[in-house]
This record gives structure tokens, C-alpha cells and sequence, in this order.
């Protein structure tokens, strides 16, 4: 790790896991307060998928010849990123959990009070088949760039940029869960009691929530499946601050960016209708994300600023007492 971006970026990478280690020892401390548990063999898969890129990437850095930053920080990253929404997502069911009063009514009426009717956005984009089919590909593009930016990043040498993202996406669907807590609520489709027709399409991800929601505020579901469990947050929308984010991450990327910020912003557009959002919902995760970024790059400034030499005191001037 000679290269000075390299080292900036081995010294985030390093605090990046340790974010990690925090937010495992979170869920293990919450699931115990709350009394969930995992099915122990639903864990096998979503960590064999990442295993694989942590441990390949530190056999790399520790293999004296095969030493690469390039392999070394986009697999190490990918496995990082990988974990984030492994540990976050049953962490949403923990946060609701708390079951505190939901706020659907409130959320809807500052939508209304911003000028915003969910109802009329809906029938805009399913009046257009094509319209609706690019919004509910968009929708569940949400996964590909956690492959996508560590490659991007890593093949053009951005390492720093990549290792800010990862911690700034780490942030952001920390606080946008522990919103959730305190904020919950079903969604549009369930205040509004209206679901699309199914020749139509089928927000898959939000009838995951509408039967997971009320299962976990009643105490009747808390045996989890890990492999089978879909994050059940609304309001903010982490939709939204993922399409932030990546949008951030890719956009000094020659060609990748501006393509990646057309993608993540169908993305963003189509989260009200297939993911049964509030327009704040929106905006509150875009605020999170930015704010994330923001933090994630002030840590980094201190984790590699240049650190002052200690002074030391000099010694007292003898008096010169001369030579008899």
C-alpha cells in the first residue's frame, strides 16, 4: 500500500470495519432485547455470498506478491457493502418493533400540504405501460450498484471515493432505520386501502411489508429467516438515499456517470408508485444521504489528516559561567 490514495483509503477501509463490528454488536444487543432470533440456517447464504470477497480480498493483502490495491479494494469493498444490508435489514424489524403510533395520516397530509397527490402521480405512470414497466425495472435496480461502484471506483483508482461511499451508505441506512422506529407507517397503499391491478404489476416489496409490519408491532413474528427478509421502512425512504448515493459515487466516472444518474433517477421517480412511498418519504432520504455523504467525507478529512509532531520542551540555557 505504497501509493498515498491507497493508504488514505487502507485507513478508512480499516475504520470502515470497525462501523461494521458496531453495527453487528447493535443487532445482537437489539434482538436480544426484543427477543429475536434467527433461523440458523437461513444465515448460511446471504454470508457466503459475502465471505468469499472479504476473505479473498485479505489474502490479497496479505500475500506479498499478490498484493494489488485493485483487487484488494474492490473485493474487500464488495463484502463490506454487501454486509451493510445484511446486518441493516433485520435491524428494520427490530427498530419496528418498538411499535410506536403510526404516522401514515401525517405524512400524507405534508405531502398534501407541498402540493403533492400521491393518487394522481399513480395514474400519470400506470396510464403508460411502458412508463410503468421502465418504472418497475428502475425500482429493482436498487441492488446491481453495490457490485457496480466498487468496480467503477476501484478500476479507475478512486479508492478514497470508494471507501467514503461505503461508509457514507453504512450512515445512511443506519439513520434512515432508526427513523423508522420512531416514525412508522404502512405506506400509501395501505391509507389509501388500494392496490394496483395485477395485470398491471404487483409491488412485491411492499406487500412484503404489509404482511411482515403488522406481525412484528403485534409480537407474533420474531423468528426471522434471514435470506427471506425485505427491509420494512418507510418513511424515509432508503430508495431515495441510495439513489443519492450512488449517483454521488458514480458521477466522476467517465460515461458511467452520467448514464448511472439517468438510471438512479428512474429509480428515484418510480419508488412512490412500486414502492408505495410518500413524496416526503422521498425527500427526507435524499436529505439523509446527503448528510451522510457529507459526514463520511468529514471522517475521512480526520482520519487522514496530517498528524503534528509533539513538541518537545528544550532543555533550560545553563548560565555560562566561564573559566577561572
Amino acid at each position: 500500500m505504497g501509493q498515498p490514495e491507497a493508504l488514505a483509503a487502507w485507513r478508512l477501509y480499516r475504520c470502515n470495519w470497525l462501523v461494521l463490528g458496531v453495527m453487528a454488536a447493535a443487532l445482537i444487543a437489539g434482538m436480544a432485547l426484543t427477543g429475536f432470533s434467527f433461523a440458523p440456517a437461513s444465515m448460511a447464504a446471504p454470508f457466503a455470498i459475502a465471505g468469499p470477497y472479504v476473505a479473498y480480498s485479505f489474502y490479497n493483502y496479505r500475500h506479498p506478491r499478490k498484493r494489488d490495491p485493485l483487487v484488494f479494494f474492490i473485493l474487500g469493498s464488495t463484502g463490506q457493502i454487501l454486509l451493510i444490508p445484511i446486518i441493516m435489514t433485520p435491524m428494520t424489524y427490530v427498530a419496528a418493533s418498538a411499535n410506536l403510533p403510526m404516522q401514515d395520516v401525517a405524512l400524507h397530509a405534508i405531502d398534501r400540504a407541498l402540493g403533492l397527490h400521491w393518487m394522481a402521480y399513480y395514474n400519470f405512470v400506470s396510464a403508460y405501460h411502458a412508463l410503468l414497466a421502465v418504472s418497475v425495472w428502475s425500482y429493482s435496480m436498487i441492488g446491481w450498484p453495490v457490485f457496480g461502484v466498487p468496480l467503477a471506483l476501484g478500476w479507475t483508482g478512486r479508492y478514497s471515493r470508494l471507501q467514503i461511499f461505503t461508509l457514507a451508505f453504512a450512515i445512511a441506512l443506519v439513520v434512515t432505520t432508526a427513523i423508522s422506529a420512531v416514525v412508522p407507517a404502512m405506506g400509501t397503499y395501505d391509507l389509501l386501502k388500494f392496490l394496483p391491478d395485477p395485470e398491471q404489476f404487483t409491488p412485491g416489496a411492499y406487500i412484503d411489508q404489509l404482511r411482515d409490519l403488522p406481525l412484528v408491532r403485534d409480537g407474533s413474528l420474531r423468528h426471522l429467516h434471514l435470506s427471506g427478509l425485505t427491509g420494512i421502512v418507510t418513511f424515509p425512504s432508503f430508495h431515495a438515499a441510495a439513489a443519492v448515493l450512488y449517483i454521488w459515487a458514480f458521477w466522476p466516472v467517465r460515461w458511467i456517470g452520467p448514464l448511472a444518474a439517468v438510471v438512479n433517477i428512474a429509480m428515484l421517480l418510480a419508488t412512490p408508485v412500486v414502492g408505495g412511498h410518500y413524496f416526503i418519504d422521498l425527500i427526507a432520504g435524499g436529505a439523509i444521504a446527503a448528510a451522510s455523504i457529507m459526514a463520511a467525507q468529514s471522517i475521512a478529512q480526520r482520519i487522514n489528516q496530517p498528524r503534528q509532531p509533539v513538541a518537545t520542551p528544550a532543555a533550560p540555557a545553563l548560565p555560562d559561567r566561564g573559566i577561572a
